[in-house]
């Protein structure tokens, strides 16, 4: 039935959720020490994103799709981050649609909680679908 025919897929699905989930966290607290340390709030994304996204790799790599060939560390890395990039450009585009577009309008759209939803909600759900779609077909091919 369909769970013979998809289990395989239901199992990534949830390994790389696990995966996802401890690179969150990483991400939030990096990103809120960041702000605390009245760091701008595009650079504390962009750091803190890039900290998580190599906690991510190590994850996918050696855990969700570790039964895949191996075709290089150094591709998979250089493809990984290529396509994290993407993924942080999503974040960061939804961050600053929250900031500078609605926030110029509305000023509760510039509070700490509306910019963790912004780029923790909104723009990780974009990003998330599309580096799954991306690792899955590219980086850590069959």
């Amino acid at each position: 039935g369909l769970i013979g025919r998809f289990g395989h897929l239901v199992r990534e699905l949830g390994k790389f959720g696990v995966v996802g989930g401890v690179a969150f966290a990483v991400d939030t607290v990096i990103f809120n020490v960041l702000l605390f340390a009245h760091v701008t709030s595009l650079l504390a994304a962009t750091i803190s994103m890039c900290i998580a996204a190599t906690v991510a790799f190590v994850g996918n790599r050696f855990w969700t799709w570790r039964d895949r060939s191996r075709s290089g560390l150094h591709r998979e890395y250089v493809l990984y981050f290529l396509f994290n990039l993407v993924g942080l450009g999503i974040a960061l585009a939804c961050l600053a649609i929250s900031i500078y577009g609605l926030g110029a309008m509305w000023p509760v759209f510039k509070g700490t909680l509306a910019q963790n939803a912004a780029k923790n909600v909104v723009g990780m759900a974009l990003g998330t679908t599309f580096r799954f779609w991306a690792y899955r077909q590219i980086v850590f091919r069959r």
